[in-house]
């Protein structure tokens, strides 16, 4: 009977380790707290509850690092395919055969005044390739 139930253990889930960590922990911290209160029924009975508060905190920060892992893994997957995405790009402009002329055309800029602030009169380039 024992061999059935610890082979029936040992094929659950990650899921089903859940209770019985709660099970364990709260009959080892039963057994401490009656070992070191002498057979006190308060003191088994709030090791036994000790024992479970620090089966489930383990379990929480368990499952916090895991979710904690899955988002940066997450967010580094979507960074490798913007650069991925982005060295196509670079990839396909190399590839492009400049048969164009490159001809820069002079436009003059007046003086304006942009929200309280004057810019002088300039002279800026525009590249047109053909």
């Amino acid at each position: 009977m024992l061999l059935a139930a610890f082979i029936v253990c040992l094929l659950t889930g990650c899921a089903g380790t859940r209770p019985i960590s709660d099970v364990a922990l709260g009959a080892g911290g039963a057994y401490l707290g009656n070992e070191l209160s002498h057979g006190n029924p308060v003191a088994t009975a709030a090791g036994a509850a000790g024992g479970v508060l620090v089966s489930e905190g383990l379990h929480h920060a368990a499952k916090t690092q895991s979710e904690k892992a899955f988002a940066n893994g997450y967010d580094k997957g979507k960074s490798d395919a913007v650069k991925q995405q982005y060295w196509l790009y670079v990839s396909l402009q190399h590839q492009r055969n400049p048969t164009g002329v490159v001809r820069l055309y002079p436009v003059q800029l007046p003086e304006q005044r942009i929200d309280g602030v004057t810019f002088q009169p300039s002279t800026k380039y525009l590249r047109i390739e053909e």
